[in-house]
């Protein structure tokens, strides 16, 4: 059974290539933020994979339920920023 945990969190950590190439090389602000989130959304799994592993699942969720809230915060903010400061949304026709 660790071996299928261990091979899914490969597997995910691969999957996380696809919203890093999006993170680095978006043409927006807004594709960036969304490969982020996807980025962060991705890790709390990873957490809860490892968590597996060490049979310690109890700590891990904590842990990602933590970075669950800071990720959501944190994009949330910075799309709040740059709908501000950069006006994301000017160029909509109204």
């Amino acid at each position: 059974m660790n071996d299928l945990f261990l091979y899914s969190g490969i597997y995910l950590a691969a999957l996380m290539l696809l919203p890093a190439w999006r993170a680095l090389a978006g043409p927006t602000v807004l594709d960036r933020l969304v490969g982020v989130n996807a980025i962060g959304s991705k890790t709390i799994v990873m957490l809860v994979l490892i968590g597996l592993l060490y049979g310690r699942v109890d700590m891990f969720v904590d842990i990602a339920l933590a970075y669950a809230m800071l990720n959501f915060i944190a994009v949330l903010a910075a799309s709040r920023y740059f709908q501000k400061q950069k006006g994301l949304y000017d160029d909509v026709e109204k």
